[in-house]
């Protein structure tokens, strides 16, 4: 009996050092969900421009963005939101059957009735006009968050008319609501801001990119109505919120200012929508909000915007934040947002953010960020 006992706990022993050796080694992966509490440190070791995280119902997150594969869009897994495995490519466009051609964009996946919906953008194969900007939105399934993700159609979901990108659902009342942003393209805006820019000799006109909502059937297939008009620059020099949607313009950086990266929540009753300003590839790209008490507004903008923007004026290491948006901790109440942004060793390469979103008593929207030290989720 001892000596079976000294050979159980033998084995025992060895069986703990293999494992011990097999995750030091990297072989194996330690279980994330038991290690307690979760730390983390920005930026994570995604690089990808317009982050969207998917909480999934098999425990896992999920992260999808704009780059890392040509022609179409792959995808990162996590337990803990701290470490992160790539999944490899999720999406592939340009194919026969595919109404895409390139510049894949600002994937949001969204998980339905055990089905995984994913909206982007992407140039459009038909252009008889030769546009150098014809973006539109399509709509791809898959039966795991992995995919492979296929095209509902072989056209986009709707033609405007004009070039669109950043696509973004909310689901109220039964109805199902697509949130978009009208490019800059073409769209040129007479306003106190393009009056000043000439003024300087800065530039001739100033083009701007609007967001919109359009209801959608609930089957993601068509259209209903008209699309609506909600959030679009400041005109005039006075309003609160000129100086920060402007700095692109006004540091003559280019003569465009944005309204894009659309992303809307309810809460507490009202319809929160975020959104990004000024150009994505420079260092003075934000984030604000606006509120309404419905899904099609009006929307107000918030007094406290921008609620993220860049640090380095303060003597951090973060420019370029951007098109971000909200998902809640697994099995928590507790609000993040995901975004991209650069830092001195990133240089141009976006890479990936996650701060804590946070809310008072007074339905105020603030980031804990941009944050490049070690936190706790």
């Amino acid at each position: 009996m001892h000596k079976q006992f000294q050979v159980k706990t033998i084995l025992q022993n060895l069986l703990t050092v293999i494992l011990f050796v097999l995750i030091f080694s990297g072989c194996i992966a330690p279980d994330n969900k038991s290690s307690g509490p979760v730390r983390y440190i920005n930026p994570l070791p995604v690089a990808l421009g317009d982050p969207f995280i998917l909480s999934a119902s098999d425990g896992k997150y999920y992260m999808y963005g704009t780059g890392g594969v040509e022609k179409g869009f792959g995808a990162y897994s996590s337990n803990n939101l701290a470490d992160w495995q790539y999944e490899g490519q999720v999406y592939s466009g340009d194919t026969p059957e595919s109404w895409t051609l390139k510049n894949y964009w600002a994937p949001e996946v969204y998980e339905i009735d055990g089905k995984y919906y994913m909206f982007f953008s992407a140039d459009w194969k038909v252009n008889p006009t030769n546009e150098s900007e014809n973006f539109r939105i399509g709509v791809a399934v898959a039966d795991k968050p992995t995919g492979p993700f296929k095209e509902l159609s072989d056209k986009p979901l709707f033609d405007p008319g004009y070039p669109i990108i950043d696509a973004n659902i909310l689901k109220h009342k039964g109805k199902t609501y697509l949130y978009y942003s009208r490019c800059c393209y073409k769209n040129p805006v007479e306003s106190e801001v393009a009056e000043w820019a000439r003024s300087q000799n800065l530039f001739d006109e100033i083009e701007e990119s609007w967001v919109y909502g359009v209801e959608i059937s609930n089957d993601f297939t068509s259209v209903i109505g008209e699309p609506v008009l909600l959030l679009q620059p400041p005109s005039k020099m006075s309003d609160l919120q000129t100086e920060w949607e402007s700095r692109s313009v006004t540091n003559g950086e280019v003569n465009r200012r944005w309204t894009e990266g659309s992303f809307a929540f309810e809460h507490g009753g009202k319809i929160y929508m975020m959104y990004s300003a000024n150009f994505f590839g420079g260092q003075n790209y934000a984030v604000g909000y606006a509120v309404s008490d419905n899904p099609l507004g009006p929307f107000v903008k918030a007094g406290n915007n921008p609620i993220l923007e860049k640090n380095r004026d303060g003597g951090g290491n973060v420019t370029g934040t951007g098109h971000n948006m909200m998902f809640r901790l697994k099995g928590s109440e507790k609000m993040y947002t995901v975004y991209h942004g650069r830092t001195r060793k990133t240089g141009e390469e976006r890479v990936v953010f996650i701060d804590e979103l946070k809310m008072d008593e007074k339905g105020v929207l603030s980031v804990d960020g941009p944050s490049t030290s070690e936190k706790e989720l």
